[in-house]
């Protein structure tokens, strides 16, 4: 068979084009924080992962455009040659700081920096533990490291008892990384980090846990889950890794921990040493939403507040939610075209949202997943619950 011909027999995409209700690579016209502008006309933005809403912010701007007058628009190089500039060094103490740990890398994407880093630490004969739920890009770095002769184990979502029976499976001497989300990006859950820690003490593991979902909005002045549970980043979770493209509201990602490990992962991490720089403009825009974040730690606590009240609003009308205590909201529809169908009405309502699918979740719990965002105003808040409450009963979900 010719290698293409998968190719021209896929037709999955077109189906639900042509039903008028296909919920992705939808075209944004204008962007004005809280509200977009979508097929020609304003609706609440209630899908995206800019939550603490500083991707609009004029101090994140104004530096990103001084980054770019001043070292251009890109660094055209890796950083093992050419492109390592006083903003990528600086941007990294200053994140090293923020965490309370030795030193910390920036890679060029998020996704690039676990299967960047993975790999990289989890060799041949060496063991990976990873939670079933970990994002695509953990699986991803999981991928490689078993092609390069490491172990790969998965245990089921956030279960310590099925962790425990993986770590008394393995050879008590071998070397070991239990990898994690801190927030699982689907379900909006916070992983049970104490029991996690608990049991990578007891059997001699080291931790690595993806903050993606969780800086900037959980812990202390937004710290994350090691300090929403009181625990430390390096003497409890010894690697953090973080994305700049969510509360950080740019492009690209981090790795923070002990300096001599971060050196390790520096010198021998291919995704790192052969991708090109992090822009200009991006680490610019990096640095001046975590000085905010730093300034205004209410910005946070706005955050949670606006979670908690539409959380309880679509509880209140009849919807099933996971529950999470984050800003990621999951309503359960539990039909895929429902749920395309359920996006679009949303949409045609003046709401975006994102519509999950299997196999992204299991069948029977596709849903429409909510990410919120620290600017909005009462009338978007408002917005959304009147228009969840709407189709709700059209879709006969609620009373």
């Amino acid at each position: 068979m010719d290698l293409f011909q998968k190719c021209r027999q896929f037709s999955r995409a077109k189906e639900i084009i042509d039903a008028g209700v296909f919920p992705y690579f939808q075209v944004i016209e204008e962007n004005h924080g809280p509200v977009v502008r979508m097929e020609g006309r304003e609706v609440i933005m209630a899908g995206s992962n800019d939550y603490l809403g500083l991707s609009q912010h004029p101090e994140v701007i104004e530096a990103s455009v001084k980054a770019v007058e001043s070292f251009g628009s890109s660094c055209s190089g890796s950083r093992y040659l050419n492109g390592t500039s006083i903003l990528h060094t600086s941007l990294e103490k200053e994140l090293a700081d923020f965490l309370g740990v030795e030193a910390c890398l920036a890679f060029t994407t998020g996704y690039l920096t676990n299967q960047g880093v993975i790999p990289t630490l989890v060799q041949k004969g060496e063991y990976l533990i990873s939670d079933k739920e970990n994002h695509a890009s953990i699986v991803t770095g999981a991928w490689i490291a078993r092609a390069r002769g490491a172990h790969v184990l998965r245990y089921k979502t956030n279960d310590m008892t099925a962790l425990e029976d993986i770590l008394k499976s393995v050879p008590p001497d071998a070397p070991k990384l239990i990898v994690t989300d801190g927030v699982f990006s689907m379900s909006g859950r916070i992983v049970n980090l104490p029991g996690l820690v608990k049991l990578a003490k007891a059997y001699g593991a080291r931790v690595m846990i993806d903050e993606a979902h969780a800086m900037g909005v959980l812990g202390r002045g937004g710290r994350g889950t090691c300090s929403h549970f009181g625990l430390r980043n390096g003497p409890d979770v010894e690697l953090t890794m973080g994305t700049f493209s969510k509360s950080f509201a740019s492009l690209g990602g981090f790795i923070a921990g002990e300096r001599r490990v971060i050196d390790y992962i520096k010198y021998n991490s291919q995704a790192f040493i052969f991708s090109a720089s992090m822009a200009p403009g991006n680490v610019a825009a990096v640095r001046a939403s975590l000085a905010i974040i730093r300034r205004e730690p209410e910005r946070i606590e706005r955050l949670r507040r606006i979670a908690d009240e539409i959380r309880e609003g679509l509880k209140n009308q009849g919807f099933k939610l996971m529950e999470g205590g984050t800003p990621i909201l999951p309503v359960i529809i539990g039909d895929d075209m429902m749920t395309f169908r359920f996006w679009r009405r949303l949409l045609e309502e003046g709401v975006f949202v994102n519509a999950v699918v299997s196999p992204a979740v299991p069948q029977g719990l596709q849903l429409i997943r909510l990410s919120l965002i620290a600017t909005y105003e009462q009338k978007h808040i408002d917005g959304i619950l009147g228009a969840f409450h709407k189709v709700g009963k059209e879709f006969d979900l609620i009373e």
